[in-house]
């Protein structure tokens, strides 16, 4: 790996892959301004990605426009959990992994094919490689990739920040 990763520095990204095209503008919006904050009241200038379609991607592509607009020693990496995960997205999403790919900072895979172990390993790797998380994790939304990564964020005592909008019955916003 050639970017170094300090933990205090760094801030990982998950959320879920389907989102309402009517929230994209705000959800994105968001992400920059927590992100910016972020930067410049705790000294974050490293966020991990782990790749997939939705919130991933927008966080990846905000990461992105920062670095134009804001500070260009920020750095962006993609932790993968195997090749070829974007081999059943549609051509317009695998141009977009791509170019993601190619402007990142760093990439690397957590697994070597499709299996529960890889997507398990990349969560783990976002989590215990970060002091924040910024994510996306709807309330109703309990079991998944994103539930099990905040719970882990929350185990491991990650500044978390969520995104989405609290229903009204809310008792925990991260169960």
């Amino acid at each position: 790996m050639g970017v170094q990763i300090i933990r205090e520095k760094t801030c990982c990204f998950t959320g879920h892959r389907h989102l309402a095209e009517r929230d994209s503008l705000w959800i994105r919006r968001r992400i920059r301004e927590e992100a910016a904050k972020l930067w410049r009241e705790q000294g974050v200038d490293t966020f991990l990605a782990g790749g997939a379609l939705g919130f991933d991607t927008m966080a990846a592509q905000e990461v992105l426009h920062l670095k134009e607009d804001l500070e260009p020693r920020l750095k962006l990496i993609l932790v993968l959990p195997f090749p070829g995960q974007e081999s059943r997205w549609t051509q317009k999403q695998q141009l977009l992994y791509r170019a993601l790919l190619s402007q990142a900072d760093e990439s690397f895979y957590t697994g070597d094919f499709f299996s529960r172990e890889s997507l398990l390993l990349r969560d783990r790797y976002l989590v215990e490689h970060s002091a924040h998380c910024l994510c996306y994790l709807d309330q109703r939304r309990r079991n998944g990739g994103t539930s099990y990564t905040v719970r882990y964020a929350l185990a491991n005592g990650l500044n978390i920040v969520n995104l989405a909008p609290a229903p009204p019955d809310a008792q925990d916003p991260f169960l």
